[in-house]
């Protein structure tokens, strides 16, 4: 990888001769777990401005209709979290000379609290072409990281690192935007008129309120944004006509009206509606299912028929498709898929389940797709031999599909790469747990195209979560589970014993497909939280918790939810057979205490009467604390005897939980699911939420 420096260039055609798509990722951890950044991208022409407000993306307008720019959203790290986005840059419009990457923070957080800042450029099939760290960040809430330019026809990076103390306003001054960010007051008129403006139109993108863009050519979408706008502003467009001399004197011109704005705070998203009522006449009756699952006896029936029924609906609902393999480096274009395609291997032809080919501009992008369901592991030999030909074949990718979730630094399969041949090829792997929740996301909260659309993706998510499909995601933790759990018990486990790690590795498995599944449902991020000191390889930091869980008996895990006022803690003790789900909030900055506490009792009357309440104060001090049950009709038990200061507030709810791999209703991994969803329901949501963030951008004065 080419290591840049501030102000260093490097072409991109020199580092990779697959540089036409490009992944850019940015990059960093949070001592707290708590930091976050979103990420945005500008096009500019030979100005240095943007176009129109059509150039600007970010979380709610995240894909340019013609696919060259897709952002693909945030996705956890070994040590924090990244956000990616996909350049197309063999199809971006000549008149665009730069792409510049910024991020900012909500309500102008510092970077100088996060650490490991880092942009990376990947080519299209994956490899890391070149990375530029950010290492002095300290008051700034905006960055640009980086440009992507045009010289002499080709494209080459520039590493810039400019912080901007004036937040998201003072970036988007210099080029061509502006912003204004909004009080509480205006904020919340604003998510109002959001939610009229998504009622109005259907179709309109996603982020924006509305837009005045300047004329762009050849471009149906700002024709369709022009016609937008002058619909919303009820401006007849006057003809050209000879002037009447008879007609009286035109009245002074009055000033344009201000132009309207396009939103960058997030946009609420609503749970489904309520299903229509059955017209079955007893609960018997079974509707008719497009994919039924029923009728499959054999792993390898419920194999053929899961990619069949995925591959079909990525190529008629495009906005499925293209998010599924657009992480895959894959192309916008036209998508085309097949099943049990036989291709030549020696002296046995292979048949891998699935086959996806993509075209644009004449080329064509292929992967192989090979597929297990129930807990059927992958083969070594067979991804091997899979890989060999595409790399003959001069195919792009081979793409891996299991209930199975990957690690980073922990690879399911072994496969060797020959160095002497140029085409390269790269390996992805995806969970079911994973194509579940991208399904969820579309047709729950944010939408697809038409009703068909939205019918096939929910007919597909009924069949992926049918008990006989195969693909309820990662459901065993491992043939090393029960000789840990016996370990335990008996006190005979030994630090360093290779099982430990395993299981810790199952554990941060299960830790990721419960962010999927809750992310999914609730239509907001859901993201583990990886605490380790900066530098600590991954194997390492398995290596420390197997250690922990050696001496303790216990396997932790923090998850963060978008919007909730804490971490979300997951504790596995292994020895008593429970599971611990907590939550701690900080005290408000204003009022009483005894305020604070019956406030607290308020939002919790719905709440568990088992739930444990303690007292956090200054210090670290034990503080007073006691159940729900108790502490409702005395909310005044949890105010300290003395002087200490409350610094916030630990809620935690203890659960029993199966000790089998998860096979049974009474498994572990099941009792984990439950124990989450039981403490984000019952407790979690009644919580008072963290505002959202409130900021704007203005289009250009009329």
């Amino acid at each position: 990888m080419h290591e840049m420096v501030k102000g260093a260039n490097v072409g991109l055609a020199a580092l990779s001769e697959n540089a036409g798509s490009v992944m850019v990722n940015l990059s960093w951890s949070s001592p707290s777990g708590e930091g976050d950044a979103d990420i945005s991208v500008l096009l500019l022409g030979a100005d240095g401005k943007v176009r129109d407000n059509a150039d600007f993306y970010f979380y709610n307008n995240p894909a340019a209709p013609d696919g060259t720019v897709q952002l693909l959203g945030p996705a956890p790290t070994e040590n924090g979290s990244e956000d990616r986005i996909r350049l197309d840059l063999t199809a971006l419009p000549g008149e665009v000379d730069r792409i510049v990457n910024a991020a900012s923070r909500h309500q102008r957080a510092h970077f100088g609290e996060l650490e490991n800042i880092r942009l990376t450029l990947a080519d299209g099939s994956g490899e890391a072409m070149l990375g530029f760290s950010i290492a002095d960040a300290d008051s700034e809430s905006a960055f640009v990281f980086g440009e992507i330019y045009r010289r002499a026809d080709a494209w080459k990076f520039r590493a810039i690192g400019q912080g901007y103390d004036s937040g998201l306003a003072g970036l988007a001054t210099d080029y061509g935007i502006g912003i204004d960010e909004d009080d509480d007051q205006d904020g919340r008129q604003d998510e109002a008129a959001d939610t009229l403006h998504a009622a109005d139109d259907s179709n309109a993108e996603p982020a924006i309120e509305s837009v005045a863009p300047t004329p762009r050519a050849d471009t149906a979408v700002a024709a369709q944004a022009a016609a937008r706008a002058a619909a919303l502003a009820s401006v007849p467009v006057p003809r050209t006509a000879e002037p009447d001399p008879a007609a009286p004197a035109p009245a002074e011109p009055t000033a344009a009206a201000p132009a309207r704005r396009l939103r960058t705070a997030k946009k609420k998203v609503t749970l489904p509606k309520a299903p229509k009522p059955s017209l079955a006449e007893n609960d018997a009756w079974r509707g008719a299912r497009l994919f039924p699952a029923s009728s499959l006896k054999s792993d390898r029936e419920r194999e053929v028929r899961a990619t069949s029924v995925l591959l079909a609906v990525m190529t008629q609902v495009p906005e499925f498709g293209r998010r599924l393999t657009a992480t895959f480096g894959a192309p916008a274009g036209r998508m085309e898929t097949f099943t049990e395609v036989t291709l030549p291997h020696g002296d046995t032809p292979k048949r891998p389940d699935g086959v996806i080919r993509v075209e644009r501009a004449g080329k064509l992008w292929t992967a192989l797709v090979e597929t297990k369901t129930n807990g059927n592991p992958l083969k070594a030999e067979q991804i091997q031999a899979y890989m060999d030909i595409a790399a003959r074949r001069g195919y792009e990718a081979v793409i891996t599909l299991s209930n199975d979730v990957a690690l980073e630094g922990s690879s399911l399969v072994e496969v060797k790469t020959d160095g002497r041949r140029k085409h390269k090829v790269a390996l992805w792997h995806l969970s079911w747990a994973e194509v579940t929740h991208q399904a969820q996301l579309l047709i729950r909260h944010e939408g697809v195209r038409n009703e068909a659309h939205a019918w096939l993706l929910q007919e597909l998510l009924h069949y992926l979560q049918h008990d006989n499909s195969g693909c309820h995601g990662f459901q065993n933790m491992g043939p090393a589970w029960v000789p840990v759990r016996n370990g335990i018990d008996e006190e005979t486990l030994s630090p360093g014993d290779p099982r430990t790690v395993q299981v810790v590795e199952s554990w941060e498995r299960l830790i990721r497909q419960v962010c999927l599944r809750l992310g999914g449902e609730l239509g907001t991020k859901v993201v583990p939280v990886q605490r380790a000191k900066r530098g600590t390889d991954p194997q390492s930091r398995r290596a420390e918790l197997a250690g922990r869980l050696c001496v303790d008996g216990q396997l932790g895990a923090e998850i963060r939810i978008e919007g909730t006022p804490g971490i979300l803690g997951v504790v596995a003790d292994l020895r008593m057979g429970r599971l611990r789900t907590s939550i701690e909030i900080a005290a408000p900055e204003q009022g009483y205490p005894l305020s604070w506490v019956k406030k607290l009792m308020k939002q919790l009357s719905e709440a568990p009467a088992d739930l444990h309440v303690q007292t956090l104060l200054e210090g670290e001090t034990v503080g007073p604390r006691g159940t729900l049950e108790k502490l409702r009709p005395e909310p005044g038990d949890l105010l300290p005897k003395g002087p200490e200061r409350i610094t916030g507030f630990r809620l935690s709810l203890s659960k029993g939980v199966g000790s089998t791999r998860g096979n049974a209703e009474t498994g572990f991994i099941r009792g984990v699911d439950a124990a989450v969803d039981l403490f984000h329901s019952g407790v979690v949501t009644h919580l008072e939420q963290r505002p959202a963030p409130r900021a704007r951008v203005a289009g250009p004065a009329a």
